[in-house]
């Protein structure tokens, strides 16, 4: 029997599934199963997975549920005494497993792991850093105010654990993640790897980047979470609005859009009224106005060229003709 089982879910992801499933069979930690589920794939994804060969891989087949619910037939499929969730386009370093194993088994205490995130675009190139936090303990009140593990591709959780707070909500989708994480966290103890393992890929196509949708549920997983949280932790709500409408501001803003920049007036305006003084610098005030400004005012090759001739400005020192590190 495997120690850890990954539950990859798969739909239509014919681009990616294989980098996905080899970052996963050349771990450095080997005694694992891959369960994938598939979602009722249209395109050639499970010919490509038939193409891999290794008994530790295994297809379980299904009409298109979603995410949440593909997460829920794996946790029933798995046999492992920790479970790891990937999403089909994204992948791990090497070493991810190992480290988070390791980290829970030194802290017998905490149900779950979990790693820093690096985003990645379609062509495997850095984008940004994640948040790169790390917490340890009782990280109850943290997520309630925002997801510090950003994805779910990232942690490794104590099988046990899924059967006292139960399945994904996938009335909550995209947002269903934040509210396991949060779940897990009322009762369990979290433990960091504080190194950039999960590789999160942004593409037009991931759920993250349909602010709408993702300004619903996320409400909505604001608001299951705080009618279950004690009395004592009702006054962090409204951070965790403001925490949801500062991202909301920079997701809008990173696709080239004159609706988009609409929609991050409105995620900015409800930012500051939240919470001004927390989560808002005047750096951050104004690198989303000059944004906002510029993603409506230009067009989109005009915006393009224009924010590569600030950032050549701002990364390069006349004077000291040296490139300033980002």
């Amino acid at each position: 029997m495997p120690l850890i089982s990954i539950i990859i879910p798969v739909y239509n992801c014919e681009k990616t599934i294989r980098e996905t499933i080899e970052s996963v069979l050349n771990q450095t930690f080997s005694d694992l199963e891959i369960i994938l589920i598939n979602d009722g794939s249209q395109d050639t994804t499970l010919n490509i997975i038939s193409s891999i060969e290794d008994p530790r891989l295994k297809v379980f087949n299904y009409t298109n549920s979603g995410v949440a619910v593909s997460r829920n037939r794996g946790i029933a499929q798995a046999s492992g005494e920790f479970i790891a969730f990937l999403d089909a386009d994204d992948f791990w370093t090497l070493d991810k497993l190992e480290a988070q194993l390791k980290a829970l088994q030194a802290n017998p205490q905490a149900a779950v792991a979990y790693s820093w995130v690096d985003y990645i675009d379609e062509s495997n190139q850095f984008v940004r850093s994640g948040n790169h936090i790390t917490m340890t303990g009782d990280v109850y009140e943290k997520l309630l105010i925002h997801n510090v593990l950003e994805n779910g591709s990232n942690p490794l959780i104590r099988k046990y654990a899924f059967s006292e707070v139960g399945d994904f909500d996938q009335e909550l989708s995209p947002a269903e993640d934040w509210d396991m994480w949060i779940r897990l966290a009322a009762r369990y103890h979290f433990v960091a790897v504080p190194s950039p393992q999960v590789l999160y890929r942004i593409s037009p196509n991931s759920l993250s980047t349909n602010v709408l949708k993702m300004e619903v549920a996320s409400l909505r997983c604001i608001e299951k979470a705080f009618h279950q949280a004690p009395a004592s932790l009702q006054h962090l709500k409204k951070s965790s609005l403001a925490f949801l409408y500062s991202n909301l501001t920079f997701y809008a803003l990173g696709s080239i859009s004159r609706q988009k920049g609409m929609n991050s007036i409105r995620f900015f305006w409800y930012a500051i009224r939240y919470g001004p003084s927390r989560f808002w610098s005047w750096q951050m005030t104004m690198k989303a106005i000059f944004k906002i400004a510029a993603v409506i005012i230009l067009s989109p090759q005009q915006y393009r060229a224009f924010i590569k001739t600030v950032k050549n400005a701002l990364t390069y020192t006349p004077t000291t003709a040296r490139i300033v590190p980002k």
